[in-house]
């Protein structure tokens, strides 16, 4: 079955920094910091972590690494878990 994988859309230079929730099958996310040395990719990586409850090196970036639409594998969880608390 495999490490469940999500499709994340950043929205760098926000506010605050939260998951909006899903639109269809996108997860919106929002992080304060602007996408310049890879800072806003560290700002989700932390949020989304913290929000699941696993540490940060569970939690890659697979696919967008520069664009607004990432890929992100989520290490050692079940789908089912990891859209339960994706959906808090």
């Amino acid at each position: 079955m495999g490490d469940p994988v999500v499709s994340v859309k950043v929205l760098p230079r926000s506010s605050i920094n939260q998951i909006v929730g899903f639109e269809g099958d996108i997860l919106k996310v929002k992080v304060k910091s602007a996408p310049v040395d890879g800072l806003a990719n560290r700002d989700l990586i932390l949020l989304l972590s913290k929000c699941v409850k696993v540490a940060k090196e569970k939690v890659e970036i697979i696919s967008g690494h520069r664009s607004r639409l990432k890929k992100i594998r989520f290490y050692g969880m079940k789908k089912d878990d990891l859209f339960l608390l994706l959906n808090r």
